[in-house]
């Protein structure tokens, strides 16, 4: 019963919307900025927990136009131009699901009203172009509610504007409830759909990861709109299974493409979503750094309202946008590219060709203050890798990648802490590249991967004066090639330790006097008179710089290292302070031990036959 009052509370409520005109758009789920009035509204509410709500709305600014005359928004031809689509060719043979909730019992005629005006073939029932279920893959369709019904206009139609030789299969889900949903999507997977689109979503919540199931169809592309509310992170654009699409505002240019894209935001509370998930774990095909779990989203396509498409529905034409345009567009977009049977397999198809994508530079959804909410050269989380350029970015690969090959490892910098590798890719089908490194006799293990077309890699924070191997592999979403040749490189040595005579490190035996002398740099000397005496240190390197006073009352000292002994004679004509006595470098990798002590003997020429000790250096 509480469904139900929900339910005719959701269809009541937004049925008003459709008669107020210009009115304030509610914030999302995922964000809580101030309420704004705008020229658009959103035609289905935010949903409590446990429910998901469609990402459609509608220009307010904009009348309803009967279907007489040209229609406004975007059409068709516009979007194909603008994503370089072979529209008119490929797609024969594929079906694009569309999964959304409550019915719309117009669907059908409304299509057939949309693809007459745009010179489309049909699309119907009786030819078999067209089906519709619920649920349970049946015909007993849920209730009616406007703003789903709208939204299910809207997706017909850009899948009918993207791919016009797509059969088209919509399924359509009892209530928004998640539950339900999730069945419309197994059950559109059943049906053999080769892409499926979901133009809604809901808060994140930390139960996802057990839903991800409904969306893990291999061989299905599976898109989701990554919201509308501006930054942050909505289920089910977070799932690894499913390529999250993201808004753009698209406008004619005076370029080569003939097309401009920026980052979709009208204010607080309105634009594309992006961020870092809450919950799901970071998939190896993403790359940046900015988040450890699931970055969101993957690509993008238009979705500004003001920039919107056009759609009919129920006798009127009108102008949409929203991450719903977005999503159909680009599961329409897999369709086009007719992947075999079982080639795709979750969000990383993109990942493999980010070159085959309009990289969309500017713009930002939020203030977050990284490219987690900002456009940018590059993959970025509102628009991700970018917006489709043809179909190559969503061809997925059906075979492994090839090995790469002649790795290299350098230091040019001469650096104690990083190496530079570099390789040649051999292949045009990887996702990215694994990294693996070991030092010595230890095992390999796996330090970084990389995105495609990717020939080198830093790697930081590493010993000094070590030498380690390294071993790269290409991947895609069929798994790994073979490895690249081995290569190995060394780090420099590093700057000297210094410890100071001072130095808890520097343990004393025998009978030392300190006493502090002005010219000594180093602070405090270490005099001795015992021959027994000794000064110890046992470090792990394998260079050591012994520095000592060497003026004319010193006499001989003994540096023994790792027990053998070095005879050093300190006799200076003028007081001496602060220097290298002895040097030995390049020793096994240690540990070692030095110990300085007075031989009791002097230079002939010399007053005293005591020691001071300045400091023991040591890498």
């Amino acid at each position: 019963m509480k469904v139900d009052r929900l339910c005719r509370g959701l269809a009541v409520g937004v049925s008003m919307l459709g008669l107020v005109g210009l009115i304030a758009v509610p914030a999302s789920a995922s964000s809580v900025p101030p309420i704004v009035r705008k020229a658009f509204q959103r035609v289905c509410e935010n949903p409590p927990p446990g429910m998901a709500y469609c990402h459609a709305l509608r220009r307010t600014d904009v009348a309803m136009q009967p279907n007489t005359g040209v229609p406004q928004g975007y059409g068709p031809a516009d979007l194909q131009s603008a994503y370089n689509l072979p529209s008119s060719s490929a797609g024969v043979g594929q079906t694009v699901a569309v999964v959304d909730a409550f019915d719309n019992p117009t669907a059908e005629a409304d299509l057939a009203v949309y693809r007459a005006q745009f010179g489309l073939p049909p699309c119907t029932t009786a030819n078999g172009c067209f089906h519709k279920v619920d649920q349970n893959g049946g015909t007993n369709y849920p209730r009616f509610n406007l703003g789903w019904a709208q939204e299910i206009a809207l997706d017909l139609d850009m899948v009918s504007a993207i791919c016009p030789n797509c059969h088209i299969l919509l399924v359509e889900a009892n209530t928004p409830f998640n539950s339900d949903l999730y069945k419309a999507e197994d059950r559109a997977a059943l049906l053999g759909a080769n892409a499926i689109s979901n133009s809604w979503g809901g808060s994140e919540y930390s139960g996802e990861t057990s839903s991800d199931s409904h969306f893990n169809h291999p061989g299905v592309a599976i898109t989701a709109s990554t919201g509308d509310g501006g930054y942050g992170v909505e289920y089910p654009a977070a799932s690894r299974y499913v390529t999250a699409v993201g808004g753009t505002s698209l406008t004619r240019a005076s370029n080569a493409r003939g097309w401009s894209e920026t980052v979709w935001y009208n204010g607080p509370g309105s634009g594309t979503g992006s961020g870092c998930s809450a919950y799901m774990p970071k998939p190896s095909w993403q790359t940046d750094t900015g988040c450890a779990r699931r970055t969101v989203g993957d690509v993008a396509a238009v979705a500004d309202p003001y920039t919107g498409v056009a759609v009919y529905y129920n006798g009127a034409w009108m102008v949409f946008g929203g991450t719903s345009v977005a999503s159909p567009i680009v599961a329409s977009t897999y369709a086009l590219a007719q992947n075999p049977a079982g080639a795709v397999t979750d969000g990383s198809t993109p990942y493999g060709h980010p070159a085959s994508l309009n990289d969309v530079t500017s713009g930002s959804n939020g203030s977050c203050g990284t490219y987690l909410c900002q456009g940018q050269v590059g993959y970025d989380g509102p628009t991700g890798l970018g917006t489709p350029d043809g179909v190559a970015a969503f061809i997925a690969a059906t075979s492994l990648p090839a090995a790469p090959s002649d790795l290299a490892v350098s230091n040019p910098s001469q650096s104690a802490s990083s190496l530079s590798l570099s390789w040649a890719d051999n292949s045009s089908n990887e996702t990215g590249f694994k990294i693996e490194r070991k030092s010595g006799s230890g095992a390999y293990a796996q330090i970084a991967t990389v995105g495609a077309g990717v020939t080198s890699y830093a790697d930081s924070s590493l010993a000094a004066n070590t030498t380690y191997t390294y071993r790269v592999r290409a991947y895609n979403a069929r798994g790994d090639s073979a490895y690249s040749n081995e290569a190995s490189g060394t780090t420099a040595k590093g700057a000297y330790q210094v410890f100071d005579n001072t130095s808890a490190r520097i343990v004393y035996s025998g009978n030392w006097q300190q006493r502090a002398v002005a010219s000594a740099i180093g602070g405090s000397v270490s005099y001795s008179a015992s021959p027994s005496a000794g000064a110890t240190l046992t470090w792990n390197g394998t260079d050591l710089t012994v520095v000592m006073v060497t003026g004319p009352q010193m006499g001989i000292a003994y540096v023994v290292v790792d027990g053998l002994i070095h005879v050093v004679d300190l006799y200076s004509p003028t007081q001496q302070y602060q220097q290298s006595v002895y040097v030995q470098e390049n020793l096994a990798s240690g540990p070692h031990t030095v110990k300085v002590t007075p031989a009791g003997a002097k230079n002939a020429a010399s007053t005293g036959n005591t020691i001071a000790l300045d400091a023991l250096e040591v890498r």
